[in-house]
C-alpha cells in the first residue's frame, strides 16, 4: 500500500508541476494580450478565454498521459487494457468500471481521481481569474461596455 501512495504522490506532483507551468504561461499570455488590444474588446475577451481554456485542456490531457504512463510502468491495469482510456476515466472521475485496476494497485484509481479533481478546480479558478483581470483591464482603459459602472 505504501508503494501505491508513493507512486500516486510522485505522479500527482509531476502533474501539479505541469499544471503550474501551463497556468503561468496561459496567465502571462492572457495578461500581455490584454494590454495590447483596445478594439473589439468582446471578441478579444472571447479569444483570451478560449485560448486559456484550450491551454488548460492540453495540460489536463498531458496529465492523463502521465497517469497512463505510470499505470503502464507499474502494471496497474489488466493486460491489454487501454491505459489512456483507463487514466481518463479515473482522472475525470467518470468511473465506468469497465476496466478495473489489478488488486495490488487498486488505490491508484482514487488517487488519480483526487489529482484530477484538484487540477480541474485549479483550472476553474484560473479561468475565472483571467476573465476577471481581462474585464478589469477593459474597464480601466474605458473599453465600450466594460466600464466599472456596468459591473453593478
Amino acid at each position: 500500500m505504501a508503494l501505491q501512495f508513493l507512486i500516486g504522490f510522485v505522479v500527482s506532483v509531476i502533474n501539479i508541476m505541469i499544471h503550474a507551468l501551463v497556468t503561468v504561461g496561459a496567465v502571462g499570455i492572457a495578461r500581455s494580450a490584454g494590454l495590447r488590444h483596445r478594439e473589439r474588446p468582446r471578441l478579444h475577451l472571447m479569444t483570451v478565454m478560449v485560448g486559456t481554456a484550450a491551454a488548460l485542456m492540453v495540460a489536463h490531457t498531458l496529465e492523463v498521459f502521465v497517469w497512463a504512463l505510470a499505470y503502464s510502468l507499474v502494471g496497474a491495469a489488466p493486460a491489454d487494457s487501454d491505459l489512456l482510456y483507463f487514466a481518463f476515466v479515473n482522472y475525470t472521475t467518470l468511473g465506468y468500471g469497465d476496466i478495473t485496476p489489478v488488486q495490488a494497485w487498486r488505490l491508484t484509481g482514487p488517487m488519480t481521481a483526487m489529482n484530477g479533481i484538484l487540477m480541474f478546480g485549479w483550472s476553474t479558478a484560473v479561468l475565472f481569474e483571467v476573465l476577471r483581470k481581462t474585464l478589469e483591464r477593459f474597464a480601466s482603459i474605458g473599453a465600450p461596455g466594460f466600464s466599472s459602472a456596468d459591473r453593478g
